[in-house]
């Protein structure tokens, strides 16, 4: 991999100071202005008025909104996320504390979804137009197509109660308390699921962009000397596919922010102790500072994923120069 200027590097590390500050306002914003007062969640619908008076004071709700927004902005310049308001703790202990669940959820699933694609798509243009492409693009299009909540539901009748072969929910087994390699042979088998059922989207998008960029590489002039020159067939694929891989990357890349929401989803039907949990009590109570917390955390992966994607681009061709 080519080695990057640290001018570069500089250029796009001070573009995240204004993207973030966008972000922040931009979240701010959001959640501020969406229906549902913290106030009644914490309090009760039935509530005595000067309680709730109590509690807009203890969490600052009572200040105008601008001023709000620029003590939170502060706060986050400080590396301070706020205090969750049902917790009772630093929302960054909170992040903290779920967010290797998260990560190894997502970790998986982006790793499954890319190597099975990439030797899927190379399988399908082996075979094209014969019954074994028909049928792996016919399955890509069937798991594009399946929303991931649906999925997972399938998934949880059908091969952790229906068989038993899966645990149905958590991420270790509440029965046993393994240590070890027990304890990760545990881990593993209840992420096998999930991260399958997380990973089936973008597997399937893989599968196909691949499978087109093959096939539409292996026509190139660079391909056809290539056979010309005598090169043996499996040669000649593993020289196209650096080529293919570019856009491949590309939609891998700008598919992060898709991933997360999809991992809010399947973590909420298999009780994965990550952070999807903890979004989806923060929506339910208003917790602000928890959702505000959450969503800068899943906008800045999203962008440090695009730089990551640009840097990989110097990886696969050489031509690209960061300077």
């Amino acid at each position: 991999m080519q080695a990057v200027s640290s001018r570069y590097l500089a250029r796009h590390l001070a573009q995240l100071l204004p993207t973030i500050a966008a972000l922040i306002l931009l979240t701010f914003c959001l959640i501020h202005l969406a229906p549902g007062d913290p106030v009644i969640a914490l309090g009760g619908e039935h509530g005595d008025a000067g309680y709730y008076a109590f509690i807009r004071a203890r969490f600052g709700l009572d200040r105008p909104l601008p001023v709000q927004l620029l003590a939170y902005a502060r706060n986050v310049l400080g590396g301070d996320l706020g205090v969750s308001y049902v917790h009772g703790r630093p929302v960054a202990s909170l992040i903290a504390e779920r967010l290797p669940a998260t990560l190894l959820l997502m970790s998986t699933a982006l790793l499954l979804s890319s190597a099975a694609g990439v030797a899927l798509g190379l399988l399908a243009a082996h075979r094209a137009h014969r019954p074994a492409d028909l049928l792996l693009r016919s399955a890509a299009l069937l798991g594009y197509a399946t929303p991931s909540f649906w999925l997972a539901q399938v998934a949880v009748l059908a091969l952790a109660i229906g068989t038993g072969l899966f645990p149905v929910q958590g991420m270790t087994d509440a029965r046993q308390a393994a240590t070890g390699l027990r304890h990760a042979a545990d881990v593993l088998h209840h992420l096998a699921l999930p991260a399958l059922v997380l990973a089936a989207n973008e597997l399937a998008l893989t599968t196909r962009l691949v499978r087109t960029g093959l096939l539409e590489a292996l026509g190139t002039d660079y391909v056809r000397t290539a056979r010309a020159k005598g090169l043996p067939e499996g040669r000649v694929a593993r020289h196209a596919l650096r080529n293919v891989l570019l856009p491949v990357v590309t939609v891998i890349g700008g598919r992060v922010g898709m991933l997360c929401s999809g991992a809010v989803l399947v973590e909420a039907v298999f009780a994965w102790p990550g952070l999807g949990q903890l979004l989806l009590s923060s929506l339910l109570a208003r917790d602000y500072p928890a959702l505000l917390g959450m969503f800068l955390l899943v906008s800045l992966a999203v962008v440090l994923a695009n730089l990551a994607t640009d840097l990989v681009y110097g990886w696969l061709d050489p031509r690209i120069r960061y300077e």
